[in-house]
Formats: structure tokens, sequence, C-alpha cells
């Protein structure tokens, strides 16, 4: 209810934004909202040649492409003027999004279509995992500790394996993976779910936990900050670890005292203090190794590990091809099995994806996003917070919105103030340490046809919040 209720307001605020700023001359042309796509000049005013500039009416002239750029050094943006049938189009500054239609378009074809596909290929390893019985021994030995954290899932239940899974792939960076085992675990949570259309608690718990991004390997980061010439790629690594940490301690500290979960009990604190060191103890050792060192560490640990898992699940399943026997199959008609649901998945959550990207992308356009971080920058300014922090807030504020966008926000700011200066390592940081809520939502609670989100989206929100708070924390200490 709650997310439908800020969808609703999401477009209703972005649309009455919009036809305001039309009627205002805040606007030329509103077509861009439309149908206009990211990156493209947008169309801010047509006039007749006479009516501009002269050194503009002499250069459109002079052109044989009857255009003329206008660049930054002499205005505040690029300004493109083209001279077509007697006017000229006046073009300045660029898109923030993809306009409604494209991005209803990209949803399926650039996102959906490939997360089918990612879909598929995992669903039918999972298959193999379910009927091989490993899955049913994963949770066995997990049983003690989810039972503190997940009082309400009954002993060995499947989602416990499913939900390591995740979590597992998280902390590696893989998300092509995270999302297939996470989808597995809501069906699976969803089946003792006693009420089909309300969040259970869960379910709450596991997508609260999801959100805080708990990560080891930062690879895509570390990626882009070497494409961008950085001295040293991997330094944000550690403060990326230490915020998602943070945030994952917090989400379960708040949903637990939520959902009055003991905090007491001795295994729960063995097992997180166990997780601590064991995070502790990689991070000694990645810091023991050179530039060269860390990254080829990074480069391969998260490969490496996904391979092992298919490589186990493989030959666990062909150990115990008895069961799949004693089941009429075999190894391969199980995993089209499993590649087949992942199809069905994949087809059921579109509606939920698209109509929350176009929203967001609805929200972007309008300006009125833009507006809104303005007045938040304006704020922070007037509090004393430095402005390399204000110049990287904008990769904080839409990280919830879209992981895209978000990622533009930060190689422009790496680009801008370069990839080394504060303001880009925190932008980096703040990319790496939360998780795109709202697309999450969507895609998880969609999955299983959940309406009632309950407490989940304000949650998730807050979580973000402290994921921000600890990340300038964290970089004012490290940089």
């Amino acid at each position: 209810m709650v997310l439908s209720r800020f969808w609703l307001v999401i477009f209703v605020c972005s649309i009455t934004f919009i036809i305001a700023g039309l009627f205002t001359n805040q606007y030329y042309s509103i077509d861009y909202v439309l149908n206009g796509k990211q990156g493209e000049p947008l169309l801010i005013g047509e006039k007749y040649l006479n009516d501009v500039p002269k050194f503009v009416q002499d250069s459109l002239q002079a052109a044989e492409s009857k255009e003329f750029i206008v660049d930054k050094v002499t205005t505040d943006a690029d300004t493109t003027y083209i001279y077509n049938k007697q006017t000229v189009k006046i073009y300045s500054g660029k898109q923030q999004a993809d306009g409604l239609l494209p991005m209803a378009k990209s949803s399926l074809l650039d996102l959906i279509i490939p997360l089918i596909a990612y879909l598929a290929f995992f669903c039918g390893i999972m298959e193999l995992l379910i009927i091989s019985g490993a899955s049913e021994k994963l949770a066995s030995y997990l049983s003690p500790a989810f039972a503190k954290i997940f009082p309400s899932i009954p002993k060995n239940h499947e989602s416990i394996s499913y939900m390591t899974l995740n979590f597992a792939a998280n902390f590696l960076g893989l998300d092509s993976a995270a999302t297939p085992f996470g989808l597995k675990a809501m069906e699976k949570l969803q089946e003792i779910n006693p009420d089909k259309d309300k969040a259970s608690d869960a379910q709450i718990m596991f997508m609260t936990l999801h959100a805080a991004g708990l990560t080891l390997i930062p690879t895509s980061i570390i990626g882009y900050r070497a494409a961008e010439n950085a001295a040293n790629p991997a330094d944000v690594m550690l403060p990326c670890i230490i915020t998602s940490f943070v945030g994952t301690i917090a989400a379960f500290i708040l949903v637990g005292i939520k959902q009055r979960i003991n905090f007491k009990s001795a295994s729960l604190i063995a097992g997180l203090m166990g997780l601590i060191g064991a995070i502790i103890g990689l991070l000694f050792y990645v810091n023991t190794l050179d530039l060269i060192g860390k990254n080829y560490f990074t480069a391969n640990l998260s490969g490496v590990l996904l391979l092992a898992i298919i490589g186990f699940t493989l030959v666990f399943s062909f150990i115990n091809e008895k069961k799949f026997t004693l089941k009429n199959t075999n190894m391969f008609d199980t995993f089209v099995v499993g590649a087949n649901n992942g199809l069905k998945t994949g087809v059921m959550i579109f509606p939920y994806v698209m109509g929350m990207l176009v929203a967001i992308s609805l929200f972007r356009n309008s300006g009125l996003f833009e507006l809104i971080g303005q007045g938040i920058a304006f704020i922070f300014s007037h509090l004393g917070v430095g402005k390399e922090i204000i110049d990287s807030l904008p990769v904080a504020l839409l990280r919830p919105f879209s992981s895209g966008g978000s990622r533009g926000f930060m190689i422009d700011a790496m680009r801008t103030y370069g990839p080394d200066s504060f303001a880009g390592r925190l932008s980096c940081i703040f990319q790496c340490s939360a998780e795109t809520t709202f697309y999450v939502i969507a895609v998880y609670f969609g999955s299983v046809n959940i309406k009632d989100t309950r407490y989940t989206l304000w949650m998730m929100l807050l979580v973000d919040l402290i994921c921000v708070l600890t990340a300038i924390f964290v970089a004012s200490w490290f940089f």
C-alpha cells in the first residue's frame, strides 16, 4: 500500500510540475518527457534567423551543416543553434533520463530480457540444488543461526539456502547471480506466508538486509575508477566494506526491534562475531597486497567463486544422480525445468519493473528531482556541510531510484572533480554501499504478487540514509 501511494505521488507531482513549467514558460517543449533519450540535447527555444544574435546568424549561414555550437566557456552550458526551414532551433543542456515511452521500451529490451536470461540459467542451477539435496543440506547447517534472525521460518526450510546464496552473491558483487537466488528465496518464503497479499516478517527482514548491500569486492566500482585513471582504483574498497557492513548491522537491529527478535542469544552473537572476524581477516589480507596484487585479487575472486558454485552444483548432482532417477528425470531435464520457471518469473515481474522505472523517468525529466536535490544541497550548505560532500550528494539521492542514473552522477563527479578527489571517492562509496530500493521492491515483491509491503519501504530508505551518513563519516576518516 505504501509503495503504491509513493508511486502515485511521483506520477502526479511530476505531471503537475511539467504542466506548470510549460504554462510558465519554464519549458519550451515537453516532447522530450515522452519521447526523448538520455543524454540528448534539450530544445529550449525556436526563433527566426533574424532574431538570433548577428554572430550566430553569420556562423549558421557560413556552416555547411547549418549548425553552430557555443561552448560553455562563454555560456553556462553548451548551446547549439540549428538552422532549418527559415527557423533556428536552440538546444542546451542534456536530458537526465529516457522519456516515458523509450523507458517503457528499454525496460523490456535492456533490462528484463537480460534479466530473464540470467534468471533462466541460475534457476536451472537452483533446480539442480533442490533435486540433488544440496539446498536441504545447506539449510540444515545454517538453520540454527537463521532461526534467531528469522524465527518464523521452519527448521531446515529451503528459503534459508537461497537467502544464503543471495547474500553470498551480493557480498562478492555478483549481481547477476544474486537476483535469481533472491527471487527464489522470496518464492519459498511466500509458501509459508499466512497472508499471501501482505509481506511477512521474514520477507521484510530479508529485503531490508538485502538493501544494505553488504559487499566484499566492489568490482564494478574499482573498474570505473580504473577507467577514470585513479591512482589506486581499489582504495575505496575498505570504506565500501565498512559502510555496507554498518548498514547491514543497522538493518538487522532496526527490523529486529520492530519484530521483537531476541538479541541476547549466544548463538546469534557468536555468528555476528564470526562474520565480523571473517571480514576483518579478509581486510588484513587484502591490505598486505600491493596495487597489482589487489587488482588481481578483486578481479578474480568473484568469478572463481561463482564458477566454484556452479561446478559444485553439477558435481554434487552427478554424485546424487539416483535422486534424479527416483523422480523420473535427469540432470539436464531438471535444469531445463528450472530455466522455464525462471522465464515465467521474468515475465511476471516485467509490469512491476516497467511501472516503477517509467515513474522514476518522469520524476527525473520533470526537473522535480533536480529541484529537490538543489533544496537539500542548499540546506546542507547552510548547516556547514563541506562543498565536496554536497558535490557528491546527487549520487546518494538518486541511488534508491536508479542504479544507472546514480552511476552516471558518480562518473561525472570523478570526471569533474577527479577520481582521487574527496567528492570522487565519496560518490563511489555512495554507489557501492546501498541498493536501488524502489527497483528491488518492485522486482522482489512483484515476483510473488505481494500487494501490501507494510513497513518495508520506509525501513529500506532508513537503511539507505544510515549508509549515506556512514559513507560520509568513513570517507572523512580515510581521505
